[in-house]
């Protein structure tokens, strides 16, 4: 097994936006202290979360050195290529494909779509025995891992069946010696996974990117080079196990090798796929049921790492019209009936005391609080709560339970200042102020209430000096200060700007006041001195500047009468 996971989290550019975990169909996610990393054990390996994360910080581990290292070994070396790649490089015939890869250092190169057609015989021979039951594909690894870890009481239903790539890693052994080192390349992720679990069988696993990569630095352009009568497939062509990667096309290749009674439904996207297998329980159907699984949504062809040049459609075009799905008398030549790994339920069960206990954390108290508006990734405040339990989330992930501790200390540090303060928006509507303003201006809340009394009053209708605040608004000033008078007192107003051209606060001080009379004396009796001091020391300097002149000048002027005395002395 590998160090690093197939997929990891750059902690340095995670910037606290949850769109990785918004996107993941399991929740593989933990967030820790405001990071997004992905939980090696829970993850099924789609490759959602890196193809949504809009700061590059889901990474791919990159294998490169591994396939190196496999072509260095001195060993018979083949690379696996997979169905989607005449999507994927559809500027390039085969053979070139073909011609570049051996370039590389590739013994040959052959279809993983050939272990796809022996999963077919195996599938349709399957069928025969299971009568009236539902099961399900094993070809799709990240289905695979779902069932295991989010279904484990359907995982009986999966066909007990190697999956194509490492059908196919099988048959190469068998063909060439066990010695042969294999090494996939495609456009899935959960591949990677395949190779940490299977190293017996598949030596490395490779993403279309990273043979795009490899290609550029070794200076190879596959659609120059011209291909030579050895650069084929071995050990021969794929037919239909070429439909593979899209949609449908397994069923299909069920129907057309060995015709059964059964029935076919395919699923793709695991959204669709979460629905399908929670809905058929303890179904007994009247017949057999095939259910042909892809965690992408239309098939492989929309892999995690495929190029969006192209659509589903003309990709579809692309594998269709390639595929040969003649009929052919198969047979069965490796024996890939292997048990699944043991199933791993992950899904924890909480009692709901526990759950209420861990809504109250983020402020929701009541059905009525639980707003499931899926800003902190989970579908529902419910679904938080059990990640807050499982330690794989942080309250601070709830946004509305973060306003709300906001505005509540904010409420609080209003009420308890001292001095009147209030908050306007751009139409000079009072936000939020607190008893002490209530109080300063209490006949003209009075008189206001007269006019509406359901109302909150505009700061227009209380405060004569609003023209102030109105020009912090539009001017944009930072703070502006004024001494009011005010009935009979005499205010100190701070207008500020919270938000340019939308929001202005204010804190008012009556400097008439006892107790605001010693704050303001001491604070003008600072200015004053700080102003006396500042005035002393530009004396100080402009007397020196001058004195220094005048010796300046003076010494000038001795120095010239000496020197000239000095000449009318040696005249004599």
């Amino acid at each position: 097994m590998k160090s690093v996971a197939p997929i990891y989290t750059e902690r340095s550019e995670c910037q606290d936006c949850y769109k990785c975990l918004r996107a993941c169909p399991v929740k593989a996610i933990k967030v820790q202290d405001g990071c997004a990393t992905v939980m090696g054990d829970n993850c099924i390996y789609c490759g959602h979360c890196v193809q949504v994360c809009p700061n590059g910080a889901k990474h791919v581990r990159n294998d490169l050195e591994a396939a190196r290292h496999v072509l260095r070994q001195g060993h018979r070396a083949i690379a696996s290529l997979a169905p989607s790649f005449v999507c994927e490089f559809a500027a390039v015939s085969p053979q070139q494909l073909i011609a570049a890869l051996r370039k590389l250092g590739f013994d040959g190169v052959s279809e993983t779509a050939l272990g796809a057609q022996q999963v077919t015989l195996h599938v349709s021979l399957e069928m025969q025995k299971r009568s009236k039951e539902v099961y399900f594909s094993s070809a799709c690894p990240a289905v695979v891992e779902y069932v295991r870890k989010y279904h484990p009481e359907e995982a009986s239903r999966m066909a007990s069946l190697l999956s194509p790539v490492l059908t196919h890693c099988k048959m190469l052994r068998k063909h060439y010696g066990d010695d042969t080192q294999i090494v996939f390349i495609g456009p899935c992720i959960a591949k990677k996974r395949e190779a940490d679990a299977r190293p017996d069988l598949l030596a490395a696993a490779l993403t279309y990117e990273e043979l795009r990569q490899w290609f550029q630095e070794e200076g190879i352009i596959p659609e120059t080079l011209t291909p030579a009568a050895e650069d084929r497939f071995t050990p021969e062509d794929a037919r239909d196990g070429a439909l593979y990667p899209i949609e449908g096309g397994m069923s299909s290749a069920v129907r057309v090798q060995s015709p059964t009674d059964g029935r076919f439904m395919s699923f793709s996207g695991l959204s669709s796929i979460r629905e399908a297998v929670a809905e058929i329980g303890d179904w007994h159907p009247q017949e057999s049921i095939f259910l042909e699984l892809l965690a992408c949504q239309g098939g492989c062809i929309n892999g995690p790492k495929t190029r969006r040049a192209e659509g589903t459609v003309r990709k579809r075009y692309q594998v269709i019209r390639y595929a040969k799905p003649t009929v052919v008398q198969e047979r069965v030549t490796v024996a890939i009936d292997e048990p699944l790994e043991a199933p791993i339920p992950l899904r924890p069960t909480f009692t709901e005391a526990q759950i209420r206990g861990a809504l109250r954390t983020v402020g929701k108290f009541s059905a009525a609080d639980e707003r499931n508006c899926g800003g902190c990734g989970y579908d529902s405040c419910r679904e938080l709560a059990c990640a807050l339990l499982e330690q794989k989330a942080e309250r601070t992930m709830c946004a509305t339970y973060m306003r709300q501790l906001a505005q509540k200390k904010a409420n609080t540090l209003i009420s308890k200042m001292p001095s009147a303060v209030v908050i306007v928006n751009e139409k000079l509507q009072i936000v939020e102020c607190n008893q002490r303003f209530r109080a300063m201006f209490d006949e003209e809340f009075e008189t206001a209430r007269l006019v509406d009394p359901d109302e909150e009053p505009p700061l227009t209708a209380v405060v004569p000096f609003h023209y102030l605040f109105q020009r912090v608004l539009e001017g944009g000033e930072d703070v502006l200060d004024r001494d009011i008078r005010f009935r009979s007192a005499i205010l100190h107003a701070s207008i500020f700007t919270i938000e340019p051209n939308v929001l202005a606060g204010a804190v008012l001080q009556d400097i008439t006041r006892t107790t605001m009379q010693k704050e303001q004396i001491i604070t003008r009796a600072q200015q004053v001195i700080y102003k006396n001091l500042k005035t002393v020391q530009q004396i100080a300097f402009l007397l020196g500047e001058n004195a220094t002149e005048s010796e300046i000048t003076l010494n000038s002027i001795v120095e010239s009468f000496s020197t000239k005395d000095v000449g009318d002395a040696d005249k004599h």
